[in-house]
């Protein structure tokens, strides 16, 4: 079945989309939960559906307005009829603090807690809780509750709604686009998910770590290893999970790639997208980001932090570093030469390379990814989760930047990132083996202004290599 008409056939019908803004509402709104899943995402997703469907609005916000007073509703019984159980259940028994910052919130603005909190991110889940908890008289958490949701529901479904109803309408989109736009927004989706629940869960305060650890000590052949990893601390879970998931989606999707002689379907939806959106200003960004990430550009970012970690003789970390590039730059040349897969275009300075897996893409993920997991080691478990994100952002970029100058398909770039993860995952495996001592103190900014320097330097004087 072409991608198109199995996309088509996979939209959901008026009826569940209904169903999926009342259990996105409802869910974004429970006690705790809400925290953990990117609420404003799905709905906004899901509006935007429903809008390019022609769906009556008046049904999408009445189920957001009745999910949302559910979902708080129970959230507030759970306070006022559980409060010793709830404080002692995960997660709030891992993160007292969460119920401290709705307790101050509460304490602040007292019956107006309710109608407030549901506009204000952080403490939107917590609040209902803690107005149950502090005993806060039924009849006015019910008025608080009808009256924020009345105001919350279009405020939310509004903008994917009017995107959905816009996108064809008025920007004219050519045949094939809006596939290339779902496909792009379920991508987003599922990283949204990803890095903000499932990162969690595989951390040692997180159930599926628990869960495991505890299926992998009733097994014999499985307990010694375990044991062995978790000698110098924390089992690397993480780390783990991620070889297993890039590894084995890296082979599936390189067969995929290698059984096609011709573009896959997606790369020709993906390429007719970035061709729509052409222009001079973005082809010569996406120059600006060839040359960042080329040879010269990721020796003109790494050398003062290599030069650093050389001086104060962080001897393992520098070794650690110097073996991921080394090794994403060894697999990218033999899948290269292996694949033979030819480039949409290919300009002068590429003469004679080939296509799949994207270099680009896989080193900028080495570089941030490895980044990212060395930070978040080093600062309060809290706030690792905008460490990650911050990562993200800046890979995506340069993964786009090589559809935008013309010289990848879609399925290189997807390839390039497995890859670039896989030898990620590999790097911290071998680094987390055993305690290492921390990389403070680091002079950060120093390092990034010279790292800022350099880079400048290589984008305004010489060509792409």
């Amino acid at each position: 079945m072409p991608l198109a008409d199995l996309l088509h056939s996979l939209t959901p019908s008026p009826a569940l989309i209904v169903c999926l803004v009342l259990a996105i509402s409802l869910v974004e709104s429970l006690a705790l939960i809400g925290l953990l899943v990117p609420g404003v995402v799905l709905i906004t997703t899901a509006a935007s559906l429903a809008g390019h469907q022609d769906l009556g609005l008046a049904w999408l916000i009445g189920a957001a307005f009745i999910g949302a007073i559910l979902g708080d509703g129970v959230s507030f019984s759970l306070g006022f009829k559980h409060h010793e159980q709830v404080t002692q259940r995960w997660p709030l028994s891992l993160h007292p603090e969460w119920l401290g910052r709705g307790a101050r919130f509460f304490e602040r603005y007292g019956i107006w807690s309710v109608f407030i909190g549901r506009f204000v991110g952080p403490v939107r889940p917590i609040i209902p809780l803690v107005a149950g908890m502090m005993r806060m008289p039924p009849r006015t958490f019910i008025w608080a509750n009808v009256t924020s949701a009345a105001l919350w529901a279009p405020a939310y479904i509004l903008p994917g709604y009017l995107l959905g109803r816009t996108w064809q309408h008025h920007l004219n989109l050519p045949p094939g686009i809006e596939a290339a736009l779902l496909i792009l927004a379920a991508i987003i989706v599922v990283l949204a998910v990803i890095f903000s629940w499932g990162r969690h869960q595989a951390t040692r305060h997180g159930r599926l770590y628990r869960a495991i650890a505890v299926s992998v000590r009733r097994m014999p052949l499985l307990r010694r290893p375990w044991l062995a990893m978790s000698q110098t601390g924390d089992v690397p879970l993480a780390s783990l999970l991620l070889l297993v998931i890039a590894l084995g989606s890296l082979s599936g999707w390189t067969l995929l790639v290698i059984a096609h002689h011709e573009p896959l379907e997606i790369d020709l939806f993906i390429q007719q997208l970035f061709s729509w959106l052409q222009s001079d200003v973005l082809y010569r960004a996406g120059n600006v980001f060839a040359r960042i990430g080329d040879t010269l550009g990721i020796i003109a970012l790494t050398l003062p932090w290599a030069a650093w970690m050389l001086v104060s003789k962080r001897w393992e970390a520098l070794l650690h570093w110097s073996g991921a590039f080394a090794s994403v730059a060894l697999l990218n040349t033999v899948g290269k030469g292996l694949f033979g897969r030819a480039r949409p275009e290919t300009p002068d300075y590429l003469m004679g390379s080939f296509s799949y897996p994207s270099a680009h893409t896989s080193t900028a993920v080495v570089l941030v990814g490895l980044t990212a997991a060395f930070v978040a080691a080093e600062i309060p478990r809290q706030k690792r989760f905008w460490v990650y994100w911050i990562a993200l952002a800046l890979a995506l970029p340069m993964a786009l930047s090589r559809l935008v100058v013309g010289v990848h398909w879609f399925s290189d770039l997807v390839g390039g990132a497995l890859l670039g993860l896989v030898v990620c995952a590999l790097t911290l495996l071998h680094w987390q083996q055993q305690s290492r001592p921390s990389m403070r103190p680091c002079p950060w900014l120093l390092l990034s202004l010279a790292s800022l320097v350099l880079i400048s330097a290589r984008v305004g004087l010489f060509p792409p290599v």
